[in-house]
């Protein structure tokens, strides 16, 4: 028989991502990110491949990634929004996707598992009482820009977890359908 465990399932049913632009210092220490790098690394990893890997972006980092977010955009409205990810930013994590050749494993069940890192990392960083957002955006699919990453060849950003202090509890929001969404098939 299941034993159940109500205060995992309460966060879960209740848990909501804290707007990037809301968060504030302080942010995680190197000793206080270690226990939530550690959590989201438990994600489901067929293979034992770790197509993923971290790059920690530090508050004294931003004010230079935003620079170079802005420079790689293409037109203002690019330029403006690149730029604003990092500098309201206070620290992220930038979740790498990084598949590995495998006759076994699926370059997608690579990258689905750097997607469930990425939410794995921001329910963990909630967890510890943090604020946290994933985003993704222009910057995450722009080559040039992962490039002074140092990612590699196959390798792109799954999304940046953005964590701090939140200043704010935002309003929930309407969820979906769960009846809409669900098939059962029958015998």
């Amino acid at each position: 028989m299941p034993v159940p465990n109500p205060a995992v399932t309460e966060f879960l049913m209740s848990r909501r991502s804290r707007p990037a632009k809301t968060l504030a210092a302080p942010v995680p220490t190197r000793e206080d990110l270690g226990p939530i790098l550690t959590a989201a690394a438990r994600t489901p990893d067929h293979g034992m491949l770790q197509p993923w890997r971290f790059i920690v972006l530090p508050p004294a980092a931003m004010p230079r990634i935003a620079d170079l977010a802005e420079s790689f955009g293409t037109d203002d409205t690019s330029r403006k929004k690149g730029r604003k990810q990092f500098e309201l930013g206070t620290l992220a994590v930038a979740v790498i996707a990084s598949p590995k050749p495998s006759d076994k494993i699926p370059q997608m069940e690579q990258i689905l598992s750097a997607g469930a890192v990425c939410l794995a990392l921001l329910n963990a960083a909630q967890a510890a009482g943090w604020g946290a957002n994933w985003l993704t955006g222009w910057v995450s699919h722009h080559a040039a820009f992962g490039a002074a990453f140092g990612l590699t060849e196959g390798e792109f950003i799954a999304g940046f977890i953005h964590i701090g202090t939140e200043t704010m509890e935002p309003a929930d929001r309407p969820r979906p359908d769960i009846d809409a969404l669900t098939t059962w098939i029958g015998a």
